[in-house]
């Protein structure tokens, strides 16, 4: 084992702020639908005073996380980055609280490669990886680089392929 890992330094695709921000904006589009219906209802039926206060708590904390999903993105895409060697699978990322792991190669027991509606319409995928304890997710890398990861993990970690 060596006794200095060096810092990964593998990115994701740049693609990966408009996806992040896409998705953010449909879920926050959806909670305000949700949010409007609300304040309709209450004022169609009159409900107790209380509940429009609630309402309007609630409206002011969805504002706030509505600009919070449009910083988050950009910051996400700065700390995220990846490394794999024969030994470990890396991942670090976060802005407040940065998290660096290290996944033996010996624990992983599949590998595959996803990609959604979004990640779909800019040629992105994920790969996904899972040991006996927990499963891990590197987000938003171009089609080759993720198929090639994906074959390189599993050929270091000697698992078959898996794609979904």
């Amino acid at each position: 084992m060596n006794s200095h890992i060096p810092s990964p330094q593998n990115r994701l695709s740049k693609d990966a702020v408009k996806v992040w921000i896409i998705s953010g904006v449909i879920e926050n589009v959806i909670g305000f639908i949700i949010l409007a219906v609300l304040f309709y209802l209450d004022h169609l039926f009159s409900w107790k005073e209380w509940i429009g206060w609630i309402l309007i708590g609630v409206a002011g904390i969805s504002v706030l996380l509505a600009v919070g999903s449009f910083i988050k993105p950009f910051l996400l895409y700065k700390t995220w980055c990846y490394e794999v060697d024969e030994e470990f699978l890396q991942l670090k990322y976060g802005a407040l609280n940065e998290k660096h792991q290290l996944i033996p190669m010996t624990k992983i027991q599949s590998v595959a490669t996803t990609h959604g509606p979004l990640l779909r319409r800019y040629g992105l995928y994920s790969v996904s990886v899972e040991t006996m304890a927990s499963s891990y997710t590197i987000p938003a890398l171009p089609k080759e680089a993720a198929v090639e990861l994906r074959n390189q993990i599993a050929q270091f970690a000697k698992v078959k392929e898996v794609e979904s």
